[in-house]
């Protein structure tokens, strides 16, 4: 089992997965009067298909012990996912480029308290992976026709750690 070294969430090392959803270096202005600030376009929410439509969704994980085997990785052909946590615990991000044989060798990511991510359509990713607590997440997604979900199953899993 080959094992894939967890690393810290930045934006740039995401780049080509999606977007790091987060206040630090983001676009913002004030509103409300000044009473508020708001962090502007974080992502592209991503949908296709003629009924489409983006959605958003309340989950709660519970959590995954570290290390953790990997096995499996899946993907959404129409459109992307953006996970906003709502509580402080981080949380893992799994994902993984596309090769001519499907998706290739899993990066492994961490966020910090206050990080969410829009992983982007059809890339693939790991499961939603809470650390450290029960976690709360806002989830935007896709919502219409068609199957949006593929799976895949390494020969091998990969320890996370």
């Amino acid at each position: 089992m080959k094992t894939i070294d967890i690393k810290p969430l930045t934006r740039e090392a995401f780049a080509p997965f999606g977007d790091v959803l987060e206040t630090e270096g983001a676009h913002n202005f004030p509103i409300n009067a000044g009473k508020c600030v708001r962090y502007h376009d974080l992502a592209k929410i991503e949908t296709t298909g003629e009924k489409a439509r983006p959605m958003i969704s309340l989950l709660r994980g519970e959590p995954y012990p570290l290390p953790l085997e990997l096995g499996m990785v899946e993907r959404h052909p129409f459109g992307s996912q953006a996970f906003i946590p709502l509580s402080e615990h981080p949380f893992l991000v799994v994902v993984a480029v596309e090769t001519p044989e499907g998706p290739g060798e899993p990066i492994a990511f961490k966020t910090a308290p206050g990080q969410g991510v829009n992983i982007g359509r059809n890339v693939w990713h790991g499961i939603l992976t809470p650390l450290d607590g029960l976690s709360d997440f806002a989830v935007v997604d896709r919502a219409g026709e068609g199957v949006n979900l593929e799976e895949h199953f390494y020969e091998t899993p990969f320890l996370i750690r």
